[in-house]
C-alpha cells in the first residue's frame, strides 16, 4: 500500500480528478458538500472510515435536521472519494450498508388551485410585461425557473408552435484556495431529458407571434435584454405578483406543479407529461402527481366487485 494520507488530502486529489469529468455546476455541488459536511467530521482520518463511523454520522446529521435525500446525497460523495483513495492505495475500502429510521414520506405538494391557475394568467394577459410573461409561460409548459430565466427569443418558435429548452441558469458557490464566491452559470440542463421541445399553446402562441417579429433573437425572455434574470431575483419578483393578486404563496416550482397536475387532471396519458416535464423516468411523474382520490378509489371497488357477480 501506498503511504498513507488523510481523508482532507485524498479528497484534495480527487477534486483534480473530478473536475475534468464533470459538470461545473456538479462539481460545486460536490465541493459544498466535502466542505460544509464531510471534511470537518472525517478530514483529518488516516485509517479507514468504517461503517459505525458513518452510521453514526448519519445520526447526527438526522439529529441537525437534515432530509434523508441531503444526506444519502453527502455519502455519495464520500463513497466516490474513498473508492479514489482505495484505487490509489493510500486507504482500504470496505463497502458499508447505512440504515436509516423507517419515515413516511409526505407526498403533498404545492399547487395553484383552477380558480387561482385562470386568475393569474388572466392576469398576465390584461397586464403583459416580459416580466410577467415568463410566469404564464411557467404555467403553460412546466418549465423549471432556471429554464425559464436562460430562454431567449431564439428559443421560441413561432412557427413550428414550440419552445426549445435546452438551456439552464444558476447561481453556484465554489470554493478556491479556501475562498467561497458565487458565479452566475449558463449551462445545459442537468439530464438529457430535460432538453426538449414543448408545444405552445394556442393563447400562448397568439401572445408570442406578433413579439417575435419584432425582438432581437439573441435577448433573454425575460428581460427582453442581452444581460439575464436570475432565478434568485425572478422569485422575488413572483412573491410579489404574488402578493398583488392575493393568492396563497407557494413556491415558484409550484407553478410547474400546477402545469403538471393540471395535464393528469385533464386525462393526459402520463408518459407524455413525464416527456413534458423532462423527467429522466416516468415513475418520477407517477410519484409525484397521480394519487388517486376517493372518487377513483370507490370506482376500482365497484368495478372488482362487478366482476364477481
Amino acid at each position: 500500500m501506498n503511504s498513507k494520507k488523510a481523508l482532507t488530502q485524498i479528497a484534495t486529489l480527487w477534486k483534480t480528478d473530478k473536475k475534468m469529468y464533470v459538470k461545473k455546476s456538479t462539481f460545486s455541488a460536490y465541493v459544498l458538500l466535502l466542505e460544509n459536511h464531510l471534511l470537518p467530521v472525517f478530514g483529518e482520518c488516516s485509517g479507514d472510515i468504517d461503517e459505525l463511523d458513518v452510521q453514526k454520522f448519519v445520526f447526527q446529521k438526522l439529529d441537525d435536521g437534515l432530509s434523508q435525500k441531503s444526506i444519502k446525497d453527502i455519502l455519495i460523495v464520500l463513497k466516490m472519494v474513498l473508492k479514489f483513495g482505495a484505487k490509489n492505495k493510500w486507504i482500504q475500502y470496505t463497502p458499508y450498508s447505512i440504515q436509516y429510521p423507517t419515515v413516511r414520506e409526505n407526498q403533498s405538494i404545492e399547487v395553484l388551485s383552477r380558480t387561482h391557475h385562470k386568475k393569474v394568467m388572466q392576469h398576465i394577459q390584461d397586464h403583459f410585461t416580459f416580466k410577467s410573461l415568463g410566469i404564464y409561460i411557467c404555467l403553460s409548459a412546466g418549465i423549471r425557473i432556471g429554464e425559464i430565466c436562460a430562454l431567449t427569443w431564439e428559443d421560441i418558435d413561432t412557427d413550428n408552435g414550440v419552445i426549445h429548452i435546452r438551456k439552464t441558469i444558476q447561481r453556484i458557490y465554489m470554493i478556491e484556495d479556501g475562498n467561497r464566491k458565487t458565479e452566475l452559470l449558463l449551462d445545459t440542463p442537468k439530464t438529457k431529458n430535460s432538453i426538449r421541445e414543448i408545444p405552445m399553446s394556442r393563447e400562448l402562441l397568439k401572445m408570442l407571434k406578433p413579439i417575435k417579429k419584432i425582438v432581437n433573437t439573441s435577448f433573454f425572455v425575460l428581460t427582453n435584454d442581452v444581460k439575464p434574470t436570475e432565478p434568485r431575483t425572478y422569485r422575488s419578483y413572483y412573491k410579489i405578483l404574488m402578493k398583488q393578486l392575493d393568492i396563497p404563496e407557494i413556491k415558484f416550482h409550484g407553478l410547474r406543479h400546477s402545469f403538471a397536475t393540471r395535464c393528469i387532471e385533464s386525462k393526459c396519458d402520463y408518459k407524455t407529461v413525464s416527456v413534458l416535464l423532462g423527467h429522466s423516468n416516468i415513475s418520477t411523474t407517477l410519484n409525484l402527481y397521480v394519487h388517486p382520490n376517493r372518487e377513483q378509489k370507490k370506482k376500482a371497488i365497484d368495478q372488482m366487485l362487478r366482476s364477481l357477480r
